[in-house]
């Protein structure tokens, strides 16, 4: 009888383990993530607003909330619903509306206005009727205004219609179709809604073309007399590289440029006294180097001083803090991405974010309050981005929402940092462990190269890694020269040198880890979009034994890339000039991965979206033939997507799984 109560026991505690296991992170299941971004406090400092979006398959978009979390309780108060985009929430200073852009309708071709909400209650206004969908906004500091940029209607608008349809193409990318206009400057009144231009002519505020930082945003004088903006020399993207930080005042609409530079300025703002203007500025005066902080005196008319030079990492975030006399500043460092307090005299602290990590997207969006408390979306390696609340900068995150604690939940690969050395520089890079690891047993390895090359792979939620975790594979992100998480020097050294010296950093961070007896060696692959495409093709046709690859937007050509992509000539400080003047274009064949493609073995997938403007697709398709040509194992797949990524859930859904089974036919 013992025997027989003893094996039930057993019997009942196996059902039950099996019962509460952990599910498998599986693709199917990213449909269930809940995206969070652009956190705002409120002028009270007792409630954040952020924006929610989740993914709607049924209809292919993605479906928006705006969301005020108290932040005593953390209860939900939803603020939008049903509605097909909302960004850019803003508290007016006086905190008795909210204002955010949102398309007017669900036609693809809806325009996106500004919507305001009275916060005492009541449903949400539009107040602009911009004939093109505004890009952002300001409020004035009296809330009875607000700034916003649009883009102009085409000059020739009666002669288009009739097709006379000739542009002059200029510095853009391959896929232009119609002449670039100028992004300007308008005013709307809060109660009339009465809309006025501020500025004109053929100049342009800077466009973002995505991926990439938000355009620089407006900041109005603390005595509402003058915004601060960026001015960019044309419309043409090619052209950005001409930016200068301005202001106009808004009586007499007169324009006067801040500083005697005439390039690679951007995100001016105020100090809280309205005594100094703050400003991005790339390090050197070169487009590849790392933006750093500078301050100068309001009206003195000169360059002022940097402040983030100690700290010496790339900046993609400041805000002033209340006392007017320090900043609050986040960029990638080294295997984080970090926020910091720096004084005027440049002075940097760390803030103590545990194992959290800012969300990162070519920008941190962090917000302070008029106390200095702080609000930003972050994770970890096992816990998905939810919104994180400081009181104080050298206080402790609190976690105010809890939205993804389902994929939480689910079954995670443990994440580690690895480092080495190579041609005298420290590199670091990212490993996720199979989900299932059991120690002692070797497992195949994803080598998943980021893109930029100005990003970083850092120790926060990746999801595609963890999907690769629960397939059992190893994954490794490897940092290398180039990427933006160490340092000026750093991020400069891949300049002439975009595949050799990458290559040889992230190779020598393969066999540090080959050499831990964890990985399979016999199964590894190499797989990474855009500069990581790149890496992907380079490492592919200058080293062997690879069981496969994925090349997703990969940049093949760099003649190609200078000459038809959305950033065009500005590429050229990277390369040495441009690849038609002197003996440049030899620079260009010998760090243009399709140079040696012909040496590639391992069966490859390609993956492009036919209308990319960032990494043109004549890149793909001249990888393709060079594999075909070869007798290599390849497919291509393209998808009709006028962007570098695609925005909608389900081609992304697509692409991971085009991307997966790849892997699966050939490291299983």
């Amino acid at each position: 009888m013992q025997k027989l109560i003893i094996a039930l026991i057993l019997l009942i505690n196996i059902f039950s383990a099996s019962m509460f296991a952990q599910k498998k992170f599986e693709l199917s299941d990213t449909g269930k993530f809940v995206n969070i971004g652009e956190p705002k406090i409120s002028p009270d400092g007792k409630s954040i607003v952020i924006v929610v979006s989740r993914p709607d398959y049924e209809q292919n978009r993605y479906n928006y909330e705006l969301v005020l979390v108290d932040i005593a309780t953390g209860k939900q108060r939803i603020l939008t619903q049903d509605r097909i985009v909302v960004a850019y929430p803003r508290w007016s200073p006086d905190g008795s509306k909210l204002a955010f852009i949102a398309k007017v309708s669900a036609a693809k071709d809806a325009l996106a206005q500004i919507f305001i909400i009275p916060m005492n209650g009541g449903d949400a206004k539009q107040i602009t009727k911009a004939p093109k969908s505004v890009q952002h906004f300001a409020w004035s500091p009296t809330s009875d205004e607000i700034a916003y940029a649009t883009a102009d209607e085409q000059k020739r608008k009666k002669e288009i219609e009739k097709g006379y349809t000739d542009f002059e193409i200029g510095n853009n990318d391959v896929f232009v179709n119609s002449q670039p206009t100028p992004t300007h400057i308008w005013l709307v009144n809060t109660l009339t809604f009465e809309q006025k231009r501020l500025t004109e002519g053929d100049w342009s505020l800077p466009v973002t073309i995505m991926p990439g930082p938000p355009s620089s945003p407006f900041s109005w004088s603390p005595d509402g007399k003058s915004i601060l903006f960026t001015k960019v020399a044309t419309a043409y993207s090619g052209d950005l590289i001409e930016r200068t930080v301005n202001s106009v005042t808004v009586a007499d609409k007169a324009i006067k440029q801040i500083t005697p530079r005439t390039t690679l300025e951007s995100y001016p703002n105020f100090s809280p006294d309205g005594s100094k203007i703050s400003y991005w500025y790339k390090n050197s005066g070169r487009q590849e180097s790392s933006y750093e902080l500078w301050v100068t005196n309001t009206g003195s008319g000169t360059e002022g001083k940097v402040i983030t030079d100690k700290l010496d990492r790339d900046v993609y975030c400041s805000v002033w803090m209340p006392d007017g006399k320090s900043f609050l500043v986040g960029a990638h460092n080294d295997n984080k991405t970090s926020l910091w307090t720096v004084t005027l005299d440049g002075k940097a602290t760390q803030l103590d974010l545990g194992t959290i990590c800012p969300n990162w997207s070519f920008w941190v969006d962090a917000s302070v309050s008029k106390s200095g408390s702080i609000a930003f979306i972050g994770s970890n390696p096992t816990k998905p981005a939810e919104l994180y609340y400081l009181k104080s900068a050298t206080a402790k995150p609190i976690q105010l929402t809890n939205f993804n604690k389902e994929i939480a939940a689910m079954t995670l690969g443990k994440t580690e940092t690895i480092r080495w050395g190579n041609d005298g520089l420290k590199h670091c890079g990212i490993v996720t462990y199979p989900a299932n690891y059991e120690k002692g047993k070797k497992y195949p390895l994803v080598l998943l190269v980021h893109g930029g090359p100005n990003a970083a792979s850092v120790e926060m939620f990746a999801r595609f890694p963890q999907l690769l975790a629960n397939q059992g594979y190893f994954t490794f992100e490897p940092n290398y020269r180039g990427s933006d998480n160490l340092g000026s020097a750093y991020k400069l050294a891949i300049t002439e040198n975009a595949g050799t010296g990458p290559g040889r950093d992230v190779m020598a961070g393969l066999e540090k880890l080959k050499a831990t007896g964890i990985i399979d060696t016999d199964n590894i692959a190499v797989t990474g979009w855009s500069y990581g495409g790149f890496m992907t093709v380079w490492l592919a046709g200058h080293y062997g034994g690879w069981k496969c690859a994925v090349a997703g937007a990969a940049v093949t050509d760099w003649v190609d890339q200078y000459s038809f992509s959305d950033g065009n000539v500005a590429r050229s400080g990277s390369l040495g000039g441009s690849p038609f003047v002197g003996d440049n274009m030899k620079k260009y064949i010998e760090q243009s991965p399709i140079t040696e493609a012909h040496n590639i073995k391992a069966p490859t997938l390609i993956l492009s979206n036919t209308a990319d403007p960032r990494v043109p697709i004549t890149q793909s398709y001249k990888l393709y033939h060079v594999l075909k040509d070869n007798g290599v194992v390849t497919k291509f797949i393209g998808w009709p997507v006028a962007a570098h990524n695609a925005s909608d859930p389900v081609t992304l859904l697509e692409r991971d799984k085009y991307w997966i089974d790849w892997l699966n036919t050939y490291l299983k």
